[in-house]
């Protein structure tokens, strides 16, 4: 549904004439199976306190399509305020979007009221240059229809009669498989430029066409993500990427040139020279990441992110050597370099930006193999991660098969065996040769007055 672009007072009026399409439960797949114990309780309560309240958003969406949804949001006539009366095990949270959250044990259930439009209702509403800062004015489920993003996103699950309300077509475009959005795209876009990333997430979720009129002004105003805080990306980053379907989202990020915007280093190492060889290892990591969600195994942000900014890191650490760098301070300038350029984009909180930063640097020290380097590395705490890393390069550089296999035989020996295989054994020394008296270092005398048992000073090797 397209909306002109018009008065507050007019677009209300639009609101209000909306006659919704209500697909009744026979007519529709959604089943209270299928739905949380929390949402439903709390559907269940504000009915019966006499307010509306409504299962909307991703979550009406993946049931329509026959999916399971992990995150359940409720629509209602009733305020935060209102809400939290009704549960003792609520709180109120955000100044941009005034939400309860309702916490049942682990789950969280988010219950927002009907949003309104222009300045009329409850709360205030303040806007910058088309992007809305604020927004806590209230209004009616016809409204709160035409504020949402895409149609798909604006179905409404009625607890009352267990209908599915459509105000904006949203069925037709999910039988469809398109993502539309509504209002004038341009002017939703300016609003909120994350609803631009959000497109190209949802087009790879759920393989779904982005319309033509919503993909038409997304290059031109990719920039108005520079506007966004650098922490509300990292959030946005983890839904693109770790999610299930982050390589489909990567390949969407880099078609509309978003990638550029949010990780702009790594958008241009994959037009650099090493693009080929870089693209097939992101290629392979967010593969396997992707395999991991789908079969509940643990994924961290600092692996899949090491493997975004891998280039980047390996690029600048390779023009800083041929400037004279020496070869340790090269690495931790680079990497320190590459973070902090990221970090102008996307915050990565500090406890995944230092594995990052020790995945990298452990790199060139798979190449050692000194028994006490070895043996140091083993022990170190990343070095599980590091080692992962390594695997995952080997795939598109085979010269570094060689340093896997050994390193993989080196983890299955025990430290004592592993110690002797290191050991470099004395030079054999004929019997006709005289043997070598080693000199013994001279003693300083101690001056007169120095404290006596003074510690050894012990000799510091350089990288160690």
């Amino acid at each position: 549904m397209n909306l002109p672009e018009a008065s507050n007072h007019s677009v209300q009026a639009i609101a209000k004439s909306l006659v919704p399409r209500i697909i009744p439960r026979a007519e529709h797949g959604i089943s209270r199976k299928n739905i949380s114990n929390g949402a439903l309780r709390v559907l269940y309560r504000l009915h019966e306190a006499g307010f509306q309240a409504f299962l909307v958003g991703g979550a009406v969406r993946d049931l329509l399509l026959g999916g399971r949804p992990k995150d359940f949001d409720v629509a209602t006539n009733a305020t935060p305020e209102q809400t939290r009366t009704l549960f003792r095990n609520c709180r109120l949270i955000g100044r941009r979007f005034r939400l309860a959250h309702v916490v049942f044990g682990r789950e969280i259930v988010e219950v927002a009221t009907f949003r309104g439009i222009g300045e009329e209702g409850d709360g205030d509403r303040h806007v910058v240059d088309g992007r809305i800062l604020r927004d806590n004015v209230y209004g009616g489920i016809e409204e709160d229809a035409i504020r949402r993003d895409f149609t798909i996103n604006a179905l409404y699950y009625d607890i009352a009669d267990f209908s599915v309300r459509d105000y904006v077509g949203g069925i037709v475009d999910l039988q469809q498989r398109t993502l539309r959005l509504i209002g004038d795209p341009e002017q939703r876009y300016r609003e909120d430029p994350v609803r631009m990333l959000r497109a190209a997430r949802l087009s790879a979720k759920l393989d779904f066409a982005i319309s033509a009129e919503a993909e038409a002004p997304i290059r031109t105003l990719a920039p108005l993500l520079a506007n966004v805080a650098p922490a509300r990306l990292f959030d946005e980053s983890l839904k693109l990427f770790l999610s299930g379907h982050g390589l489909e989202s990567l390949r969407c990020l880099h078609s509309l040139d978003l990638l550029g915007q949010i990780c702009p280093a790594t958008a241009r190492a994959l037009e650099g020279p090493n693009r080929e060889r870089f693209g097939r290892l992101l290629g392979h990591s967010f593969m396997s990441t992707d395999e991991r969600v789908q079969n509940d195994r643990p994924v961290t942000p600092a692996f899949l992110f090491s493997a975004l900014l891998w280039e980047p890191v390996r690029s600048e650490a390779e023009r800083l050597l041929g400037e004279g760098y020496e070869f340790a301070n090269a690495w931790s300038v680079a990497v320190e370099r590459i973070l902090h350029q990221q970090a102008t984009r996307i915050a990565i909180p500090k406890r995944f930006a230092m594995a990052m930063e020790e995945i990298w640097l452990l790199q060139p020290r798979f190449e050692l193999r000194q028994r006490k380097r070895v043996m140091r590395l083993l022990a170190h705490p990343r070095f599980r991660a590091a080692y992962d890393f390594l695997v995952l390069r080997s795939h598109e550089e085979p010269e570094l098969c060689e340093q896997v296999q050994w390193w993989t035989q080196a983890q299955g020996m025990n430290a004592h065996d592993l110690s002797e295989s290191l050991a470099v054994p004395s030079p054999v020394r004929s019997d006709d040769a005289p043997a070598t008296k080693r000199k013994r270092p001279r003693r300083r005398k101690r001056k007169s007055g120095s404290a006596a048992g003074g510690a050894e000073t012990a000799t510091q090797i350089p990288g160690e």
